[in-house]
């Protein structure tokens, strides 16, 4: 009795199923918010900035969609006179099951930085993460606080021990387009 009661429900289930798109069209679920919303003044814009205390390097960054708009790049670059280049490119991805922004950021010198993007004040914020490199950790946060619609200004310090200390900041202004 109980095995024809379930084929009876799942009959019923199935045939509700087949005959909804006969009813008409469904009512769309609504548009999930979009969880790049905080990077958005960011992408499809070039960046660039001078280092603070140091006239001579430069860092540039620019911010795309990349697969379908599933996921953010920055692709940046570190001029320094006299020096190579040093290469830079982070993701940044939704977690949806953390429910969370989150980067992977990776260097051209073999580094890496994995950690989350939070907004505070307006502005993004990069709490304490671990770099990585050569076997090598180091603890460090960013802070990026929006300056007009055509800049933003960088933080990031270095904890030593237990304490932080200031590592660099830039002033980061629209240059261009993305070309991505």
């Amino acid at each position: 009795m109980k095995r024809k009661h379930l084929n009876l429900i799942w009959a019923s289930a199935l045939a509700a199923t087949l005959a909804a798109p006969a009813a008409g069209p469904a009512a769309a679920p609504p548009a999930a918010a979009d969880p790049y919303q905080p990077l958005a003044f960011l992408i499809g814009h070039c960046w660039k900035g001078t280092f603070a205390g140091d006239a001579r390097a430069t860092d540039e960054h620019c911010f795309s969609r990349i697969y379908g708009g599933r996921f953010v790049r920055d692709e940046h670059v570190v001029h320094r006179d006299g020096r190579p280049d040093a290469f830079g490119e982070s993701i940044y991805l939704w977690n949806s099951a953390a429910r969370q922004l989150e980067y992977l950021y990776l260097e051209s010198a073999g580094g890496f930085l994995r950690g989350t993007v939070t907004v505070e004040d307006g502005a993004l914020v990069f709490p304490a993460a671990e770099f990585i490199e050569k076997g090598e950790s180091t603890s460090l946060r960013s802070r990026w606080q929006r300056a007009g619609d055509d800049a933003y200004d960088v933080v990031t310090e270095f904890q030593v021990k237990d304490r932080w200390v200031p590592g660099f900041s830039l002033h980061m202004q629209r240059e261009r387009s993305s070309p991505t």
